[in-house]
């Protein structure tokens, strides 16, 4: 389980993917993964015990334009809401304050994307879709959990939020922010954009802890990077609700079987993805003045 202490140094091999700050990439939600017993796959068996009794929290990092992974989130709703473990389902793809907990199990997806103001260009419903609508069917509530586009441009002056993180755990951040933007930020955008970053991990942490009920288990889907437990969501958690126990997994596309990553208790690998169009020639454009 995560230890909720002072953050190590992170894996040089988990910075995040630069598509990842940028923008999402429209895959269609597809493929298989490697079965394990039963037909299940072997990270999705693994759902199992990382949803044991001695979990409050259970955080999954993905990679956002992998179909594995959002097949493995479907799977591990169902295993965890089957059981009868799962409280809730929450999203950083969706805004705190929204939830479908006044939705009947029926509802279709058209009024499960009303209730939690589904942003379809930012999140593609063919990636989350499977997830969130295993949950409804089975009683369990979809609830966003990420800062409201409307909060970010007061984070990004709020000083008051540097002080949440200490200076080196606020230095990754920002080379992971210039990364993820390619370099091609000006550096007098870098440290706002770090305190967006830390309102949303804050407001993912509120949301859990919010959440959070005795002998059952709520799920956290998001980026790795949030979830990364020396930097992220996991850091918060341990100051707004430092007795909920965490588990925080990371969905690998091309790692190998039994790899371990700084930050998180486990690694579900997924098969290595096709290779991709490099995103920041789309930003060099998009920042480059017409002439």
């Amino acid at each position: 389980m995560t230890a909720l202490s002072t953050p190590s140094r992170r894996a040089a091999s988990l910075r995040p993917r630069r598509g990842a700050l940028l923008a999402l990439l429209a895959f269609a939600l597809a493929g298989t993964v490697a079965a394990g017993p039963a037909g299940r796959t072997a990270a999705g068996a693994a759902a199992g015990e990382a949803a044991g009794p001695d979990v409050d929290l259970l955080l999954l990092g993905e990679e956002h334009d992998v179909p594995e992974h959002h097949a493995l989130e479907a799977q591990t709703v169902e295993r965890m809401a089957d059981a009868g473990r799962l409280a809730a389902l929450a999203l950083e793809m969706a805004e705190r304050g929204r939830s479908t907990a006044g939705l009947p199990r029926d509802a279709d997806a058209a009024q499960v994307r009303a209730a939690l103001a589904w942003n379809e260009r930012g999140w593609p419903w063919a990636h989350y879709g499977a997830a969130v609508m295993a949950a409804q069917r089975r009683g369990v509530p979809v609830v966003g959990a990420n800062l409201p586009r409307s909060e970010q441009a007061q984070a990004m002056r709020d000083a008051a939020l540097d002080a949440t993180l200490d200076a080196a755990v606020r230095e990754r951040l920002r080379e992971d922010v210039r990364e993820g933007h390619c370099g091609l930020l000006p550096e007098s955008q870098l440290p706002g954009m770090v305190r967006v970053q830390i309102a949303r991990d804050r407001a993912m942490a509120a949301t859990l802890a919010g959440l959070a009920t005795p002998g059952r288990m709520v799920l956290l889907v998001a980026g790795a990077g949030h979830v990364d437990a020396t930097r992220g969501v996991p850091l918060h958690l341990q100051r707004l609700a430092p007795a909920l126990r965490v588990r925080t997994v990371r969905l690998a596309a091309g790692a190998a079987a039994g790899e371990a990553t700084p930050g998180f208790d486990d690694t579900w690998p997924t098969p290595a993805p096709p290779s991709r169009d490099d995103p920041c020639e789309g930003l060099a454009r998009q920042l480059t003045p017409a002439r």
